[in-house]
């Protein structure tokens, strides 16, 4: 048996005295991380979101086995958000998608959580109506119509079901219950219902495919919420991701309402520990964020010591590139196609930065010279 399987599915209760000391700590942490972000000013604000948000939907969409283009996604983030990151390179669809979807999430966190706002999320999610080579229903939910939704892994033949979601029959009784919850009057903290909607949402599980990245879309839009900001300065998927088996495997336990059994006062619709986890993973994103903040600032002093250099458009999306952490090692045929311009002209350009010590010659040379940051030396 599952969770949403048992009788008093789904009336969830936790200890209060055991997630108090975790709950305090996640504020204290959130207050103090948005009072040193808010001393940075405008600029550095908006690139330590930029960073924020290009890591969440990384990380989200990794946590699923999705590996996107990270440059197309700071292109799509940064034209939504109004910024100039110079020459920005073309998202696909599928990025858009992604960064649409969480962008709304966080941006208008203050607008109602809707099933059609749901349908349009998916949508952007699958623009194809496909998942791989898989057909799916698009912004739609699931019919269940070649079989019971389950999450498993495993070779086929070998296979092992982790979970089982309710049956497609209960969709609209269950979405219907969590949407009015998720927008109703809570007598619990907000950062609790971003905990709580998290694991609501993806046992109900009800669309093919995409369901954790909802959640965690979700799930952020709460926390936006328990801050009364749209501003995302941590990434919770980017923690997740980080602690990827530990989340899978308490989001098990969880499910199958696995609990002490020689505890009277535990039960299957008790989720402590559920909690607990939550909790954690949240206070350990925000103290992770003090790196976000650090490469901001290491970033600004940066451009502030060539700020009397005169670089041209390529010279400056070159070292955006590198202070942006670059893909291997940057040689005179990578600048030339990343710039679009001629080998030729690449090395020009790249002297003139060795020449005002922006970059250094890397010691290994000929057919395989390769420039680094000169700070990075």
């Amino acid at each position: 048996m599952y969770i949403h399987d048992f009788a008093d599915w789904p009336r969830f209760h936790w200890s209060a005295d055991t997630i108090a000391a975790p709950l305090a700590s996640v504020r204290d942490s959130q207050s103090r991380l948005i009072r040193h972000m808010e001393a940075l000013g405008f600029s550095l604000q908006q690139e330590a979101v930029l960073q924020t948000l290009t890591a969440d939907v990384l990380k989200s969409s990794e946590i699923e086995g999705e590996k996107l283009d990270a440059a197309q996604v700071r292109s799509s983030v940064a034209r939504r958000l109004g910024m100039d990151i110079g020459a920005p390179k073309p998202a696909d669809r599928n990025v858009e998608g992604v960064v649409e979807m969480m962008l709304d999430a966080t941006r208008r966190y203050d607008r109602p959580l809707t099933a059609e706002r749901l349908f349009a999320w998916h949508a952007s999610l699958f623009p194809t109506g496909r998942s791989g080579m898989t057909a799916l229903k698009a912004g739609g939910w699931r019919d269940d119509k070649t079989g019971p939704m389950q999450v498993v892994s495993g070779s086929l033949g070998n296979q092992h079901v982790h979970f089982e979601a309710p049956k497609a029959e209960r969709l609209d009784r269950e979405m219907s219950s969590f949407l009015e919850w998720f927008e109703g009057d809570k007598p619990i903290d907000q950062v609790l219902a971003a905990g709580l909607a998290h694991l609501w949402f993806v046992t109900i599980h009800p669309f093919d495919d995409g369901n954790g990245r909802i959640a965690r879309a979700i799930a952020d839009m709460a926390l936006a919420r328990s801050e009364h900001s749209p501003q995302r300065f941590y990434s919770m998927s980017a923690q997740i991701r980080q602690e990827r088996d530990a989340y899978y495997d308490i989001l098990e336990r969880t499910q199958k309402g696995a609990h002490d059994i020689t505890r009277m006062d535990v039960t299957p619709m008790d989720i402590t520990a559920w909690m607990e986890w939550f909790l954690g993973c949240l206070r350990r994103a925000i103290d992770g964020a003090q790196e976000t903040l650090s490469t901001v600032l290491e970033k600004a002093r940066f451009w502030d010591r060539i700020k009397d250099v005169k670089l041209n458009d390529r010279q400056r999306l070159m070292v955006s590139r590198l202070l942006d952490g670059f893909d291997g090692k940057l040689t005179t045929s990578k600048y030339a196609a990343l710039a679009k311009c001629s080998q030729d002209t690449a090395y020009r350009d790249i002297l003139e930065l060795i020449d005002h010590r922006i970059l250094v010659q890397n010691p290994k040379g000929g057919r395989s010279t390769s420039y680094s940051l000169a700070q990075a030396q």
